[in-house]
């Protein structure tokens, strides 16, 4: 980047070749235009609805799903085909509605351009389309007018531009165009002689040169970093994808196995087959990628109702291994609004409020405060609110003492001046910077008289106001001088009586101090970031227990020394970092990430998008934050709060919790029937289950009670826990065994069913030539005692350690009202005639459901006992 605030004007009107007085000519503006084209920020060329749709099926669970769908379709098994394509199509649908959401960032970047701009070429003003600006026009500034491009200022006259939009600061930047910055460090906010894209003009005037256009400005570079791919896939979608790859992979294995078995056995090779696509069928959870999407959906929903909107799906659950909470302090920490906290005089022994000092502050101000709400400088606002509060209000004191005239504050004096009618004559009201005020003060207030300014009264007093601003309180001062007539502004600030002074801050929300104590019992550290000073930050960290000492602050300045390598060193025991711009922030959020941290980061303005996109979770402000912090976030907070984060988290780690619950409970059924089939096999015995009858089950059966997993209210002790790996796999703490055994447990009993309805009819499992209406009578028992098992076994899956009357059996509803519905079906299929034609089943007898029951509790019982003793031995 060409360092144009370093660079005279002269020398940067020659480098650019125009001419201030004349502008560029129409054939100079003609070969510029071709050679740097529109002056508009461009973004990726958007997905269609249908290149979205297709990008959501890359996905090794679904290949495998379309595989399984192209068998079924060539056997002519066609129910098969089409429950297998709904799936399918239902899972890309969530996924799509949710890109479709995220695709606004760069959309609200554009929307934030300038429509026209006057510039002067061939020596002539005129008002042009901003599209059409070139590096080297000269652009003419005045109050309300956005600026169309990064300028250099050629000519500044009392210019004030606010740019809240690229660095976050509301408050304007005063701008003078002869203003030189030698260091090349200089950061954004601090570069007075430029003028940047989409910021606005809101006082005086200026000129400036064009130095960059389009995507070559500052704004340009952050719809750049937005622009960039930088997906990764959260742990949970690498999770789901590796076992998307297991399972696949299992399916094909397994099959080839079959298939070597059945020439080995001698088996007619088309029966093999169809026994290979039930197993196949067996092994995969087809129902497993809509669930996910379904539990995450739901999350979000839920996460809406406690002030959090999560944008992307997978985000919710990348929260639960959130283990830093970097965050804004103003607004986020703190209320955002300046509060008188106290005030000093002369003779401040006497407790009552200081009537003098007050007047003269609400009188020397411009706010106002009506009903609760306040319009002006925040600084202002406070004194009127502390006016108010001690029955000194703004109103009443305004119509007693007419404003006759008035200095206005400006950034050099530090002060500000009005003259106020009184009832004998005028008198002067100043405020402004303590050292200021005792410089131009010759004598001072007390009890009521008038008492010289002695060296001793002045030390004194200089001591009180650092001690305040120790404390990290911004100190305001207040004196005042009677006349008898009108006098000239020159004169008012001279031989002046000095007041006293107040010390004011933006106190911290007072919930925020327990979330972050909540944080940090779940190993969660959170970090305060600020654009404010130093001390501030520090003041207002200790009092929320974010740090303990300002060893554990940092500044911008200090961030630009080190080097990536020493920065992610240091940054370990830094809590607090003060004086940061957003390319800072950038650089904060890649250090800790490197460190193995899954990092949220905060932000609201522009220029904070690039860090809201490199963290793992962006986090942006609701209320305050800009359509494009919003659009480059993951979630974004409707209120505001800090504490919200932390909630969020919370309810992210329970997600995550429910979705393995989900997973296991899953795969553990699909094991039972893998075991059921592999074990008829490999024994010669008949196949206990058809291909139709797993998909009713994997399908039906087992996705209700999965999704009520997936909602489980959730464990209350969830954050009394350290974040967990992101690495771990979700067979880790015993799931994988767990998954196993009840496997095995279902796979067992769907065996023993089938063995008892052959028996019913006087056949062993080896018999020759069992009668059809044998087998399907069996094959009945095996699918509804592997149905039945599975809805039952739902029930142990919600807590790994506790029994289900420990869990509560009905504290979760769904998860009740899944395994009825389930029931329901079950009992339909076999009894509704064309629905048991269909699936090839036979009504059962009382006898025999009582039996089935009796069956399919075994699974549920046996793992209560595990349970059990487990509890037992932990307790030793």
């Amino acid at each position: 980047m060409a360092m144009w605030f370093s660079k005279s004007q002269e020398d940067i009107l020659k480098e650019l070749r125009v001419e201030a007085a004349i502008g560029l000519t129409t054939d100079e503006v003609q070969s510029r235009q071709e050679r740097y084209g529109a002056n508009k920020l461009t973004g990726k060329p958007k997905k269609s609805m249908i290149a979205l749709f297709f990008s959501q099926l890359r996905d090794m669970l679904i290949y495998v799903l379309l595989g399984a769908a192209l068998v079924t379709l060539l056997i002519g098994e066609y129910v098969d085909t089409i429950i297998i394509l709904i799936v399918v199509v239902l899972n890309a649908a969530i996924g799509v509605i949710q890109e479709n959401k995220a695709e606004k960032a760069i959309e609200a970047l554009q929307n934030m351009t300038t429509p026209h701009s006057l510039v002067r070429r061939n020596g002539e003003v005129k008002e042009i389309n901003s599209e059409d600006i070139v590096p080297g026009d000269i652009i003419l500034l005045d109050a309300g007018r956005y600026i169309p491009a990064d300028l250099r200022l050629i000519v500044s006259a009392n210019l004030q531009i606010e740019e809240s939009a690229l660095t976050g600061e509301s408050v304007p930047t005063d701008k003078n165009a002869d203003h030189l910055h030698e260091n090349p460090k200089t950061t954004i906010g601090d570069q007075t002689n430029m003028a940047f894209m989409s910021t606005l003009v809101t006082y005086g005037r200026g000129e400036g040169v064009v130095v960059a256009t389009a995507m070559e400005t500052e704004m340009g570079k952050i719809a750049k970093i937005l622009d960039e791919d930088t997906k990764e896939m959260t742990p949970l979608q690498k999770k789901l994808d590796e076992l998307g790859k297991i399972l696949g992979y299992t399916a094909i294995g397994i099959c080839v196995l079959i298939f070597i078995i059945g020439l080995f056995q001698d088996r007619d090779l088309f029966e093999m087959f169809l026994i290979s696509i039930s197993l196949a069928v067996a092994a995969i959870p087809e129902g497993l990628p809509a669930i996910v999407a379904i539990v995450l959906a739901l999350g979000v929903t839920r996460m809406s109702k406690i002030n959090a909107i999560v944008k992307k799906l997978p985000a919710v659950e990348t929260l639960g291994s959130v283990n830093i909470i970097c965050s804004d302090k103003t607004g986020t920490l703190t209320q955002n609004k300046m509060t008188v906290v106290k005030h000093y005089t002369v003779d401040s022994d006497n407790e009552e409020a200081p009537v003098d000092l007050i007047k003269a502050f609400v009188l020397c101000s411009d706010a106002t405060y009506e009903n609760g709400q306040g319009t002006g400088d925040p600084t202002e606002i406070a004194l009127v609110v502390f006016g108010e509060e001690n029955n000194l209000s703004k109103m009443t004191l305004d119509a007693e003492h007419k404003r006759v005239s008035e200095k206005p504050f400006d950034s050099d004096r530090k002060l500000m001046s009005t003259l106020n009618k009184m009832a004998d004559g005028y008198r002067v009201h100043t405020k402004g910077a303590i050292d200021q005020l005792i410089t131009l003060s010759t004598s001072v207030f007390v009890e009521g008289k008038i008492v010289a300014l002695t060296d001793e009264i002045k030390r004194n007093i200089l001591k009180a106001a650092e001690d305040m601003s120790n404390d990290a309180l911004r100190i305001l001062g207040a004196a005042y001088k009677d006349t008898d007539q009108l006098i000239p502004s020159e004169e008012m600030e001279r031989n002046l009586t000095l007041l006293g002074f107040v010390g004011m801050i933006d106190p911290p929300r007072i919930e925020v101090k327990d979330s972050i104590r909540e944080a940090s019992l779940a190993g969660i550290t959170s970090i305060m970031i600020t654009g404010d000073h130093k001390n501030t930050a520090v003041a207002i960290a200790k009092e929320l227990g974010i740090a303990s000492s300002i060893e554990q602050s940092m500044i911008g300045a200090e961030i630009e020394e080190l080097t990536d390598e020493e920065f992610s060193q240091k940054i370990r025991n830094i809590r607090v970092f003060a004086r940061v711009s957003p390319e800072h922030k950038v650089k904060i959020v890649r250090a800790f990430k490197k460190q193995g941290n899954i990092v949220s980061m905060t932000g609201d303005g522009v220029n904070d998008a690039p860090s809201l996109k490199y963290a793992d979770i962006g986090v942006a402000m609701g209320i305050t934050g800009t359509d494009v912090s919003k659009s480059a976030s993951d979630m974004i907070l409707t209120d505001d709060n800090f504490t919200t984060i932390v909630q969020a988290i919370k309810e992210g780690r329970n997600i995550y919790l429910n979705i393995r619950k989900a997973v296991i409970f899953l795969l553990s059924c699909n094991l039972g029937e893998v075991v059921a089939i592999l074990a008829s096999i490999i024994f010669f015995w008949p196949v206990p289950l058809l291909a139709t009858q797993i998909l009713w089950v994997n399908l039906v059966t087992d996705t209700l009670p999965a999704i009520a997993l997936g909602v489980d209210p959730g464990d209350e002790d969830v954050m009394k826990q350290k974040p967990r790996n992101p690495k771990e796999s979700f067979f880790a703490k015993g799931a994988g065994l767990r998954a196993v055994i009840g496997g095995l447990l279902i796979g067992i009993t769907t065996l023993v069913a089938f063995f008892m309805g052959l028996r019913e009819f006087g056949f062993s499992l080896g018999a020759d030539n069992i009668s059809d209406e044998a087998m399907t009578y069996a094959r009945t028992m095996a699918f509804v005692v592997l149905a039945a098992s599975q809805l039952l076994y739902s029930f142990t899956m919600r807590s790994t350690t506790k029994s289900i009357f420990q869990v509560g059996l009905f504290s979760n509803m769904y998860l009740v009202g899944a395994v009825v519905i389930g029931f329901v079906l079950q009992f339909a299929v076999i009894t509704i005639p064309f629905l048991a034609a269909a699936f090839k089943v036979h009504n059962l007898s009382l006898a025999d459901w009582g039996l089935v029951i009796a069956l399919a509790l075994i699974p549920l019982a046996v793992n209560e006992l595990i349970k059990l003793f487990g509890r037992m031995s932990s307790k030793r």
